[in-house]
């Protein structure tokens, strides 16, 4: 049984246009404008960007789409069972520098002579502890999760210049050098890594009543506390596989980028897009894990037209900050005239 379902309305006033019947319009009407805003940018880019649809740059975005992509499935996971309001609900800012400082624990094990298997097991434990602080900040000593998250994120980004010395640690194995190759289609290995992961997740989050006790939680956290279920112990395992999320991704930015990186907190904003405009592809307006995988292209695709029609990156940023405000905004705006 999926988890973006329909839930019975209120019967409809008698000339049938009930708020609730509106909301369903109008939320419709989002949704399929925002794939259609999707598809009108890829034919924008495809007539102006040179290069933009070849087979080798789709591959190239697809690739690079990877580890946001992996981040945002692990924010999407907190939005669900914490509640899609970003100040009072679910919201994790640590997960681009648990990412570095994963990628700089793989990394320093590889230079220090460890294999492959240890250095990714240190990665996912390290991600692992991160989303341990952020469950217990947020669920044992009841700090907001903006704030609790904001905090960490600070404390990890600390800690991450304190292993690597603020430089670039290097690392190269076999292991790492197959992520990063390319078939013979010029299809990154990464652009599979992030279809298989996003097809493991969706199906526990969507498709299994753990993910559907994770909605009922976010969405009506009243009516699952009268159910009898554990809604705290489901809130502190979001953040936990939030953080188990960000340890992935760090393995993936060193094979990416064949070593630690200094620049993770640049990947928040990418993050936060993606996962919060994923709401607007799903029936409901909700965050689906599908829907995170749809808006990890749709910025994937955007920033790479930028690029490749040499705008400047402050305009990306401005566009996404534009994005997270018009999302928040009309999701806001329509659950208000549902209730």
């Amino acid at each position: 049984m999926s988890a973006d379902v329909h839930f019975a309305s209120l019967p409809a006033t008698s000339t049938g246009h009930s708020p609730q019947a509106k909301g369903r319009v109008a939320a419709s009407a989002l949704r399929f404008g925002s794939l259609l805003a999707f598809a009108s940018i890829l034919v924008l880019f495809s007539l102006t960007a040179p290069y933009f649809p070849t087979i080798g740059n789709i591959g190239n975005v697809l690739g690079q789409s990877a580890i946001a992509g992996v981040l945002a499935i692990g924010l999407t996971i907190v939005l669900i069972a914490g509640g899609s309001n970003v100040v009072t609900g679910g919201i994790d800012l640590s997960l681009a520098a648990n990412m570095g400082l994963s990628a700089a624990t793989y990394a320093t094990l590889i230079q220090l002579g460890y294999g492959d298997l240890v250095a990714g097991g240190g990665a996912l434990l390290v991600g692992l502890a991160i989303g341990a602080v952020n469950a217990a900040a947020v669920v044992l000593a009841g700090i907001v999760p903006l704030l609790a998250t904001l905090a960490v994120m600070n404390v990890v980004a600390g800690l991450e210049l304190v292993l690597t010395q603020n430089t670039v640690v290097p690392a190269s194995t076999d292991f790492l050098t197959a992520i990063s190759a390319s078939d013979r289609f010029s299809i990154p290995v990464l652009a599979y890594v992030l279809i298989g992961f996003t097809a493991v997740a969706a199906a526990i989050v969507q498709h299994t009543p753990l993910g559907l006790r994770l909605y009922a939680v976010g969405e009506f956290p009243d009516a699952a506390r009268a159910a009898g279920l554990p809604l705290k112990r489901l809130l502190a395992g979001a953040f936990v596989a939030s953080g188990l999320c960000g340890g992935f991704a760090g393995i993936l930015s060193v094979s990416y980028l064949s070593g630690s990186t200094t620049g993770s907190g640049e990947m928040l904003l990418p993050v936060v897009v993606t996962a919060l405009l994923g709401s607007v592809f799903s029936r409901r307006l909700v965050p689906t894990i599908t829907g995170t995988l749809v808006s990890a292209l749709f910025v994937g695709f955007l920033i790479n037209g930028f690029q490749l029609l040499n705008l400047p990156s402050t305009l990306v940023s401005g566009v996404q900050g534009l994005l997270i405000l018009i999302v928040v905004s009309a999701t806001t705006l329509l659950r208000k005239r549902e209730i």
